[in-house]
């Protein structure tokens, strides 16, 4: 029951859907108060409203954002409890009492001060929004840019503003109370007294010295910087916040490049969800402004998605063009027909070339290379399970797509299921679960088949370390633990202020990395990653969420895995380990091979799991294995040799699509300069 309503309601938590019930309910109990009337009564339901919108605004609950949506927003709702409170007044036969006069001069008073404050603010963000935001580009020697207003002043202001009235309000209810005016003319004169001071606070911000220079000046000095930076390989990202993990996959190739690299991003919300990375970043969500950037350095453009801002760049005839993708899968998204637009397609290995000559979408065979896949660098090779210890298999479904196919994700129809013949294997193995990150966001039921899963692994995770066959060793987690703790807090050191500049104007100012900070920052979270899997016992069953530890950490401790049709299965390919994949359309073991290159040295599992058995036997004893010579065949199929290393691969590539460019931009020059001397002559 509750948890249908939290889906209606549309918030987070059993938590967040009391607030909200709480506020909503709220109001109309302050009416019946102000009618009754009931200072008593009225001082509690007001105090559970403010309490219950304060909460629901700092969850960032989506119910808060719709209200607005229905004229129920968050000045109407501080307006409504003023205006009662004045009812509350009227009813007490204070209307002509001096507090009622001025408790109603007090609020028209308060909101004639609404007005300037949230111009002010307006005038501020928008002068110091710069028309590109950028990382790892000095523009702090180049350009002045002011330091940012204190985050008090600007953040959550118009919530701080409205606050403010509770000064007022408190203070009018007490004498309302002792039928004594000088308390609420205390609080009235708090609430305009301190409204005045946060105007004239912001005042200051909006002259000349604490504003940054126009936008064609900002562009000049992005494109000063160009100029000296040379760019030659670009890595162009457009897309919503979800999809970050899209770019930040490629962060460490593009560090790795031979050839200077720059990041072009089209979205400030892509821009504040980057991870961390040494190569310089340019944020241009103004298509006008992308295409007059000085980019005639640049040689090659790489893709990681297929998305109509990619036009931007794509009209650029100087330099080549190149879709990389974000994974490596049998999915239809790996072949789509956009590719063509492309002067190449790199995949990793020669299966991707088989799947756009199946697909037959106009990509052509002579355009398509295989670089191998550089980010799986950090997937070690299965060493098989130690003698004793309880084995680990990862469950990694990906999400139920945009679409709705049940054949997307094995969550739904085979989740339950697969956990629940994993959790009572015997002999006993451990399971690690590690959902995708857009689980439920488009379907519920998908949202909850993962809590029943979950539900399922927290309570087995709890019933095992209460059996007396698994023994944890309470001093080595100690130890871990402590460690853990140890590199957080170095960790949070080193972070510092960072992330949390005044604004993107100051961020952008000061956002080059301290490269000497940033590998100290790798090293550690290599060590936390360590600590992390021994600050628990090797046969704890765990869910793992959140973006650490990382997926291919799941990886490295896991001795086989089970999934669906996704990138993450061609991923653990890579491991050489055992790995299952469900057909949850249920196609059939033959047609989902014919269908599914990725799954051809798979266990196939039904939904109903059955077949789970047979990976679980590969994992107890790989000599028996009957698809390890398959998977050290596929391994190569997908993703390429394993030399030259990927990054080398990757590296050829690009050199070698930079000189097929310059080639046609010498070529272009030859043709223009015989044309320009052709009509000379004939002058």
């Amino acid at each position: 029951m509750i948890s249908t309503a939290i889906r209606v309601a549309r918030v987070g938590s059993a938590a967040e859907l009391a607030a909200a019930v709480l506020m909503l309910a709220g109001f109309p109990a302050i009416m019946v108060a102000a009618l009754i009337p009931s200072v008593p009564a009225f001082a509690a339901a007001t105090a559970v409203t403010y309490l219950a919108d304060h909460y629901l605004h700092r969850q960032g609950s989506y119910l808060i954002n719709r209200l607005s949506k229905v004229r129920a927003g968050l000045s109407i709702r501080f307006l409504i409890r003023e205006l009662l409170l004045i009812l509350l007044l009227a009813r007490l036969d204070l209307s002509d009492n001096l507090i009622f006069y001025g408790a109603t001069a007090c609020f028209i008073a308060f909101y004639g001060l609404q007005a300037p404050h949230g111009a002010l603010v307006t005038l501020i963000r928008n002068r110091r929004r710069l028309p590109v935001a950028t990382r790892n580009v000095d523009l702090a020697s180049r350009i002045r840019i002011p330091d940012a207003p204190p985050m008090g002043l600007l953040n959550r202001s118009a919530e701080k503003m409205l606050h403010l009235d509770v000064a007022a309000v408190v203070g009018t209810l007490v004498a309302a109370a002792m039928d004594f005016a000088l308390p609420g003319f205390i609080g009235i004169g708090v609430t305009i007294a301190l409204g005045s001071l946060y105007v004239l606070a912001l005042m200051p911000y909006v002259s000349k010295k604490k504003i940054p220079p126009n936008a064609d000046e900002v562009l000049g000095t992005v494109d000063d910087w160009l100029r000296d930076y040379k760019p030659e390989t670009v890595l162009y990202f457009s897309g919503s916040k979800d999809s970050a993990y899209q770019v930040n996959m490629w962060l460490e190739t593009m560090e790795q490049l031979d050839s200077r690299p720059l990041i072009i991003l089209r979205e400030r919300v892509i821009l504040q969800n980057l991870a961390p990375t040494t190569v310089p970043v340019i944020c241009v969500p103004g298509g006008v402004h992308l295409m007059n950037m000085d980019l005639s350095t640049v040689r090659v453009a790489l893709y990681a998605a297929n998305v109509g801002k990619n036009i931007h760049l794509l009209r650029v005839p100087t330099m080549k063009h190149v879709f990389i993708g974000h994974g490596d899968s049998d999915k239809l998204a790996s072949v789509n027909p956009f590719s063509k637009a492309y002067d190449e397609v790199w995949t990793a290995g020669r299966a991707g070339r088989d799947r756009y000559a199946i697909a037959d979408v106009g990509v052509r065979d002579e355009d398509i290379v295989e670089v191998g896949r550089p980010q799986l660098a950090p997937i070690q090779n299965g060493q098989g399970t130690p003698e004793g210890s309880v084995p680990t298999v990862l469950y990694a479904p990906t999400w139920e797509g945009w679409d709705g196919d049940p054949g997307n994700t094995s969550l739904m129809l085979a989740g339950e299921n697969i956990v629940k013949k994993l959790l009572k294997a015997d002999p006993p193995v451990r399971v690690l679960y590690k959902p995708h990150p857009f689980t439920g966001t488009v379907l519920a039921k998908a949202g909850a088949a993962h809590q029943k899963v979950t539900a399922l692994i927290e309570k087995a995770a709890i019933e095992r370390a209460t059996d007396p066959r698994f023994q944890a060793d309470a001093t080595a987690q100690t130890a871990a633990k402590a460690e853990l703790a140890r590199i957080e807090a170095r960790l949070a050191a080193l972070a510092g202020n960072g992330g949390d500049k005044g604004d993107e104007a100051e961020a952008s100012r000061d956002g080059v990395v301290d490269v000497a900070k940033y590998e100290e920052i790798a090293r550690l979270r290599g060590e936390w990653n360590d600590a992390y899997w021994r600050s628990f016992p090797v046969w704890e069953h765990r869910v793992v969420t959140g973006a650490e530890p990382r997926l291919y950490d799941c990886f490295n401790v896991s001795d086989a895995m089970v999934s669906d049709i996704s990138s993450v299965v061609s991923d653990f390919i890579a491991s050489g380990k055992p790995y299952a994949v469900t057909d949850s359309a249920e196609l059939g073991v033959e047609e989902f091979k014919r269908q599914n290159t990725a799954v051809r040295a798979a266990t196939i599992l039904s939904n109903t799991a059955a077949e789970l058995g047979e990976l679980l036997e590969a994992v107890r004893d790989p000599a028996a294995d009957p698809l390890a010579e398959d998977r050290v065949e596929l391994k190569q199929y997908l993703l390429g040799p394993d030399e030259p290393t990927s990054i080398e691969q990757f590296n050829t590539a690009v050199a070698n699509l930079a000189i097929k460019a310059e080639a046609r931009n010498v070529g272009q020059e030859s043709r223009a300069a015989s044309s320009a001397a052709e009509a000379t002559t004939k002058a």
